[in-house]
């Protein structure tokens, strides 16, 4: 770990999603994290990951993956959630998202899917994975 990244005991190492098309993921994922800070780490022939502080992410198109398409509402992971910024700032990606593979989920209730107290942008890229963009509205 380098300089400036000091780990917090409890917090997440890594996350690795196993994805059925790589480049749909690369090309959704690559821009919604660089947007969000994160940093190119780590690049192979099936993978790719990124990096924010202490903490990176893996998207890998494994040899061993036995399904075709993510489902959220299935049991396993059903989102990520990422700290946004401000309110602009979730407004600024929600409308750049779909440019990068992403659809709005909820539009009807966008901002605030969420609750009244929340405002967040809920995404799903192509192959089925949710993100939730969390604005700090403190």
């Amino acid at each position: 770990m380098g300089p400036g990244r000091r780990a917090l005991t409890g917090g997440l190492h890594h996350v690795e999603v196993w994805v059925p098309d790589l480049r749909a993921a690369e090309h959704a994922w690559g821009w919604l994290l660089a947007e969000l800070g994160w940093t190119r780490f780590q690049e192979w022939p099936a993978g790719r990951s990124w990096r924010l502080g202490p903490t990176y992410l893996v998207l890998e198109e494994s040899p061993a993956l036995s399904g075709r398409r993510h489902d959220r509402l299935a049991p396993g992971l059903n989102h990520l959630a990422f700290h946004a910024g401000p309110p602009a700032a979730v407004d600024r990606l929600v409308a750049a998202a779909p440019a990068h593979g992403w659809t709005l989920l909820f539009p009807d209730r966008h901002p605030h899917a969420g609750g009244p107290e929340t405002y967040a942008g809920y995404l799903a890229d192509g192959q089925g994975y949710e993100v939730e963009l969390v604005a700090d509205v403190r």
